[in-house]
């Protein structure tokens, strides 16, 4: 017999039903009696689950009386981004958008990148989500473009020129590493739970100032690789070296809908990925 779900876990599901658009904003929730009887719960445990979604401004008008309301701009308070939101950390922002994006009955993420390293780690919470029963998406697919082998990096670069073969090797062994990883996590849905995966790698030939990500055709979520100056050790040896940590690059969040300014910038994020994917970049083959 499976075990009774807790209040949060219910949260959860309801939670991530209102940010991925399945519950509107303004739409009436289903009675409790019924959340009751779908989740398998009692009561209480709606009620419960009901007041923490009001107390993160997703829900109003919660009471022992009618079914609950989805508020009208929902998420500015329960979500990491949104219009009064605070931008953070890559490493911070990115695992709960891609776990709500991973909620559709068909994902879609598009990145550009350095390394994919950001993103590798952000997929781990969905498929956890994945194997534990509490995510059942569809279909899979996901773009990422990344830095070609055959261009000359501008970051990550040696302050010494006479470094630069043993630092692209590096960066080279690197990118190749959290691709492969990305590819393997995600393919093996298709003989875990039998869903239709997709992962494809393209190069570019340049090395992209931003890391952009698109999720499911509604949020761009974008961030500046800054440059500095440090040090590091490659082969037992200290290199001076020009590089960008992109764990730390704060990501600004633009959601369809929000209005006029966000939804012009997903829009024409979605154009400038495609544009890329469609002519300047090539095949990327993810050995050394």
């Amino acid at each position: 017999m499976r075990p009774q779900r807790s209040h949060h876990e219910v949260a959860d599901e309801l939670r991530t039903r209102i940010r991925t658009g399945v519950l509107r904003p303004g739409e009436r929730m289903p009675t409790q009696a019924k959340l009751a009887d779908e989740f398998g719960v009692e009561r209480g445990a709606v009620r419960q689950a009901l007041r923490i979604l009001q107390s993160e401004q997703l829900l109003t008008n919660v009471s022992k009386g009618s079914p609950a309301t989805v508020a009208a701009r929902p998420g500015a308070a329960g979500l990491p981004f949104g219009p009064a939101a605070t931008p953070q950390p890559s490493m911070v922002a990115l695992p709960p958008r891609i776990t709500e994006a991973f909620a559709a009955d068909h994902v879609e993420v598009d990145a550009l990148c350095l390394t994919a390293v950001s993103l590798t780690a952000a997929i781990g919470e969905p498929l956890r989500q994945i194997h534990a029963g509490r995510l059942k998406p569809a279909k899979i697919d996901v773009r990422v473009l990344l830095p070609s082998r055959n261009i000359e990096l501008a970051f990550p670069a040696p302050v010494d020129i006479a470094e630069t073969g043993r630092l692209q090797r590096r960066w080279l062994a690197h990118r190749n590493a959290q691709g492969q990883v990305l590819r393997h996590n995600l393919l093996t849905l298709r003989s875990t739970h039998g869903i239709d995966v997709h992962v494809t790698f393209r190069a570019l030939p340049f090395t992209p100032p931003v890391k952009l990500y698109l999720l499911n055709g509604r949020e761009a979520l974008f961030a500046y690789y800054t440059v500095e100056r440090g040090e590091q050790t490659i082969d037992h040896e200290h290199l001076e070296m020009y590089d960008a940590e992109g764990t730390r690059s704060v990501l600004f969040a633009f959601e369809q809908g929000a209005g006029p300014r966000d939804t012009t910038f997903v829009k024409q994020s979605h154009l400038w990925f495609d544009a890329l994917w469609e002519t300047i970049s090539s095949e990327l083959v993810l050995t050394s």
